[in-house]
C-alpha cells in the first residue's frame, strides 16, 4: 500500500487541527443553547406549577423531617405542600386502596430504598424520576459523588440522595469506653454476655440493615452472626425503648440501634456514644436511610411534582433535608459539618441499601430464623451458641 505524501500528510494535520478549532468554538454555543432551553422549559413548568398550587408528598416520620421538606420549599416557591408521614410499611396500601377507588393523590415519595425496590418498582406505581430533572445544577454531574446520580433501578425510578456511613456499635459511656473496640469480633468477648440490646434484624430497620452488613462482610458472615447470638443479645422492636435501655445502664453494649435517636439522647445528655467507625477494623454500611427520591406515576400536580423535585435535589434542598436528618447528601457541594466526620462515605464501603444487598437478606432470613439462636422473640435473651469465630 502506498503511503501518503508528506504534503498529503501536513494537510490532513491542518484539517483536523481546523475541525478540532471548530468543534471547541462550537461546544460552549451548545451548551449555552442547552442551558437556556433548560431555562425555558423551567420557566414554563415553574409558572404551571404556582397555577396548580401545591404538591402532595409522602415523607418520612419526624417533625423535623417534615419541616425540612415543607417550609423551605413553601418559602421559595408560594407552593403548599401536602405532607403525609409515613415509615415506608403503609406506603403501598394506602395507594393500593386510593388506586381501586380511582383516586390518584400523591405525587412524590421520600422513603426508604427497602420500601421502594420491594413494593412500590414491583406495584408499578412510579414513573421514571430522570425526565423531570431540569435544572443545570441537578443534571451537572460533576456536582454528584462519583460523577454519577445514583439510581438503583433499571426504570431510573429510585434516585438515592443520601447515603452516609451507619453507626452500627453504641455504649453507655459510663460503663464502657468506646475505644475499647477495634473489630465486631470483640463484641464475643464473654464479659458481654447478657449487657447487649440490640435493634430486631427479623424486621426492617437499623438492626437488619447491620446483620445484613455483618452478613455481607467477607471476615464477618454467617459464622460471625451465629456466635454473636450465643452472647445472650436481647431483641427489641421499639428504637426509643433500645436507646432509653441502653441510656439508663440496663444493658453496656447496642447493635443496630437508631443513628437519630441516640444522637438526639447524647445531646440531651444521655450517656450513649456512637463507636467512630473509623476505628473498627471493618468499618461499617453506607445507607441512605430514607433519602430514596421517587415520583408517582399519575401525579394529581405534575409541574408541582417537578419544581418539587429539581429543589429537593438542588444545593439549596439537599442542604436542608440532610441537616434536619444528620445524612451526607450525593452532593458533593453540600456542607457536611452538620455530622461527624466519619459519616462521610468511606471508598469501597459495603452498601446494604442496593437491589443485590437486599436480596442476600432471603439468604441471611434462614439463619436468623434458626431455632437455637432466635427462638425466644424480641425482647428476650438468646440461648448461648458454642461457635465462636476466630
Amino acid at each position: 500500500m502506498k503511503k501518503p505524501g508528506a504534503a498529503k500528510v501536513i494537510n490532513m494535520e491542518r484539517r483536523l487541527s481546523a475541525l478540532i478549532s471548530v468543534s471547541l468554538l462550537i461546544l460552549p454555543l451548545t451548551s449555552g443553547v442547552f442551558a437556556a432551553t433548560a431555562q425555558e422549559d423551567w420557566g414554563r413548568v415553574l409558572q404551571a406549577a404556582k397555577k396548580e398550587g401545591k404538591v402532595s408528598l409522602i415523607g418520612p416520620v419526624g417533625a423535623d423531617r417534615r419541616d425540612a421538606l415543607t417550609i423551605p420549599f413553601e418559602k421559595k416557591f408560594g407552593i403548599s405542600v401536602e405532607y403525609h408521614a409515613d415509615s415506608g410499611a403503609g406506603i403501598l396500601p394506602r395507594l393500593s386502596a386510593e388506586r381501586k377507588a380511582d383516586r390518584y393523590l400523591w405525587d412524590v415519595v421520600v422513603t426508604g430504598t427497602t420500601t421502594t425496590l420491594e413494593t412500590l418498582i414491583p406495584a408499578r406505581v412510579l414513573d421514571s424520576l430522570e425526565p423531570n430533572l431540569i435544572l443545570t445544577e441537578v443534571r451537572d454531574l460533576k456536582l454528584w459523588r462519583n460523577g454519577v446520580l445514583e439510581f438503583l433501578d433499571p426504570g431510573r425510578q429510585l434516585l438515592v440522595m443520601s447515603p452516609y456511613q451507619r453507626g452500627t456499635l453504641f455504649v453507655n459511656s459510663t460503663l464502657v469506653d468506646p475505644k475499647e473496640f477495634k473489630s465486631y469480633k470483640d463484641l464475643l468477648d464473654p464479659k458481654w454476655k447478657g449487657k447487649i440490646v440490640a435493634d430486631d434484624p427479623r424486621k426492617s430497620g437499623p438492626g437488619q440493615a447491620t446483620f445484613t452488613f455483618f452478613f455481607l462482610h467477607p471476615e464477618l458472615g454467617a459464622k460471625f452472626i451465629r456466635a454473636l447470638a450465643g452472647q445472650g443479645l436481647t431483641l427489641l422492636r421499639d428504637y426509643g425503648q433500645e436507646v432509653n435501655m441502653l441510656g439508663q445502664g440496663r444493658y453496656s453494649l447496642g447493635i443496630g440501634l437508631s443513628d437519630s435517636l441516640a444522637e438526639q439522647r447524647a445531646k440531651q445528655g444521655v450517656p450513649i456514644e456512637i463507636v467512630d467507625i473509623r476505628q473498627l477494623k471493618e468499618g461499617s454500611d453506607t445507607s441512605p436511610a430514607s433519602g430514596g427520591l421517587s415520583i408517582f406515576n399519575r401525579p394529581p400536580h405534575p409541574n408541582a411534582a417537578k419544581v418539587y423535585i429539581n429543589w429537593l435535589l438542588s444545593k439549596e434542598g439537599q442542604t436542608s433535608y440532610v441537616r434536619a436528618t444528620g445524612y451526607i447528601s450525593n452532593r458533593l457541594d453540600v456542607p457536611t459539618d452538620h455530622a461527624a466526620p466519619w459519616r462521610v462515605p468511606q471508598p469501597g464501603s459495603i452498601k446494604t441499601y442496593t437491589k443485590e444487598a437486599i436480596d442476600k437478606r432471603h439468604e441471611l432470613s434462614p439463619i436468623l430464623s434458626e431455632r437455637r439462636l432466635f427462638s425466644h422473640g424480641a425482647g428476650r435473651p438468646y440461648p448461648h451458641s458454642e461457635l465462636d469465630v476466630a
